[in-house]
C-alpha cells in the first residue's frame, strides 16, 4: 500500500484543517505535546496522529503531535505531516535517541509518549492527563492489568521477559509497577528534566523508570489496552532484552553485585578457616575436604563479583548514569592505589607463603604428601593467592576510573 492511498484511507478520520489550526496555531500556549518515534510506520502513523489530535481536541486543549523520524525510508514523514503532525528528524538511530530529540522539541507543559505502530490507543490520552493534573508527576500504562489483544504480545514477553525485568526494576528502584516496559506514558516537562535521561537505545524505557524513582517523582500506573502492531516489528527479543538487563546491572550494582558477592565471600572464608585444621561435624553434616573446595570456590567467585560491583558502580558514576552515593563517596575517601596494592600484596604473600611452605615440606618428605595433611593448607594458600592477585590488579583498574573522574571534575571546575 502506498503512502498516498494510506493517506486517502485515513482522510475521514483526520481533524479538519480549520479545527487543527485552532489547536496548534498558538505555540506559546501549547498545553499538551504527544510525542511518537517513527521508523517506517507508514501503515499506522496517520491513524495514530489523527487519534491523538482528535483526543486532544475533545479535551479542549491546545496541543501538538510531534513525530521524531528516525530515518524512515517509506512515506511515514509525508503521511504524518498531512495528518497534522510536526515532524522533527533524528539521524542517530535508536528508540531512546528518537525520544530524546522528540521530547526536547516538544512545547507542551504535559507530554504523552507512545509508539506510532498502532499498539496503543491514543483516545486514552485523558487517562494519562488526569493524574498529572491531580498531583502526579509521571504516569505509566499497564498492559498486564488491561486487555492484551490476541497477537499483540508474544508469550515469552508477557509471562517471562516483562515480569522479570519489571521485578528487577521494582527491586532496585523501590517502585511497585506491574508493567515497567509499557510504552505509553505521560509526565510534565518539569518532571522530564528532573529525570535527566540520556540512553539512546531500548533501555531508555528502563532508564525512565529509574530516573523517575531517583528524582522522587510521584508515579501513577493505569490499566490500558494493547493492540497488535501494524507493519514490521523493530523489537529484537534477545538483543533488546539484554540492553535492558545490562542497563539495570550497571545502574544498581550494589544490590545485584555487592550483596551476593559479600555473602559468597563470607561463606567461603568461613569454610576455608573452619576446615583448615581438619574435618568437623555441623548440624548433622560431616564436612571434610570437599566442603573446603566449595569454600575456595565461593570465596574467589564472591570477591570477583564484589570487584565487578565496585567497578560497575564507579563506571556508572564516571559516565553520569547515576549520582555519587555514600558508597562511592566513602570508597573515594578510603581507597588509594597504594592502600589497595599493600592489601593485595599482603594477601598474595600469605597465600604464596603457605604454598612455598608446602613445597618445601614435599621436598623434605621425599616428594610424598602423606595423605591430605598438606592439601588443606594448599587450598587455603591457593585461595588467598588468587584473592591477593585480584586485589592488586583490581586496584590498578579502580585507580584508573578514579583518575578519569578527577580529570572530569577538574575540567568542570576550569
Amino acid at each position: 500500500m502506498t503512502g498516498t492511498s494510506e493517506h486517502q484511507k485515513l482522510e475521514r478520520s483526520i481533524v479538519s484543517k480549520d479545527k487543527l489550526s485552532s489547536i496548534t496555531r498558538d505555540e506559546g500556549g501549547i498545553e499538551l505535546s504527544v510525542v511518537m518515534p517513527c521508523l517506517n510506520e507508514a501503515k499506522s502513523i496517520g491513524k495514530c496522529v489523527a487519534e491523538a489530535l482528535e483526543a486532544s481536541a475533545s479535551l479542549g486543549l491546545k496541543s501538538e503531535v510531534v513525530i521524531c523520524d528516525n530515518g524512515s525510508e517509506d512515506a511515514s514523514v509525508e503521511i504524518a505531516k498531512n495528518a497534522g503532525a510536526r515532524v522533527v528528524h533524528q539521524p542517530i538511530r535508536g528508540y531512546g535517541s528518537a525520544y530524546l530529540k522528540g521530547i526536547e522539541e516538544a512545547k507542551g507543559k504535559y507530554i504523552v509518549i507512545a509508539d506510532s505502530d498502532g499498539t496503543y490507543d491514543f483516545k486514552e490520552i485523558k487517562k494519562f492527563l488526569d493524574p498529572l493534573k491531580s498531583g502526579f508527576d509521571f504516569v505509566i500504562g499497564s498492559r498486564l492489568k488491561g486487555q492484551i489483544r490476541k497477537g499483540a504480545m508474544p508469550f515469552l514477553h508477557r509471562y517471562v521477559g516483562v515480569p522479570i525485568l519489571t521485578g528487577m526494576l521494582n527491586l532496585i528502584s523501590g517502585t511497585r509497577l506491574s508493567d515497567a516496559h509499557c510504552g505509553m506514558r505521560s509526565f510534565s516537562k518539569e518532571a522530564y528534566q528532573r529525570m535527566k535521561l540520556r540512553t539512546p537505545g531500548m533501555e531508555f524505557a528502563s532508564e525512565m523508570i529509574l530516573g523517575a524513582a531517583r528524582a522522587k517523582l510521584k508515579i501513577a500506573e493505569i490499566p490500558i489496552d494493547y493492540y497488535p502492531r501494524e507493519g514490521e516489528s523493530k523489537l529484537r527479543t534477545l538483543r533488546d532484552g539484554w540492553r535492558h538487563l545490562r542497563f539495570i546491572l550497571v545502574y544498581s550494582p550494589t544490590l545485584l553485585f555487592l550483596v551476593p558477592g559479600v555473602l559468597f565471600l563470607a561463606s567461603g572464608l568461613v569454610l576455608l578457616v573452619a576446615l583448615l585444621a581438619g574435618p568437623l561435624r555441623f548440624a548433622g553434616f560431616f564436612m571434610d575436604i570437599h566442603y573446603m573446595v566449595l569454600g575456595s570456590l565461593l570465596a574467589i567467585v564472591g570477591f570477583q563479583v564484589i570487584n565487578l560491583g565496585v567497578f560497575a558502580k564507579a563506571f556508572a558514576v564516571t559516565q553520569g548514569l547515576v549520582p555519587e552515593d555514600r558508597l562511592i563517596h566513602k570508597l573515594n575517601l578510603l581507597f588509594s592505589l597504594e592502600r589497595g596494592l599493600i592489601a593485595g600484596l599482603l594477601t598474595l604473600l600469605l597465600g604464596l607463603g603457605l604454598l612455598v611452605f608446602i613445597l618445601l615440606r614435599w621436598i623434605v618428605g621425599g616428594f610424598n604428601f602423606g595423605g591430605d595433611v598438606l592439601i588443606r593448607p594448599a587450598l587455603f594458600g591457593m585461595s588467598f593467592a588468587v584473592l591477593g592477585a585480584q586485589m592488586v590488579f583490581g586496584s590498578f583498574f579502580l585507580s584508573l576510573l578514579q583518575a578519569e573522574k578527577r580529570h572530569e571534575r577538574y575540567h568542570q571546575a576550569d
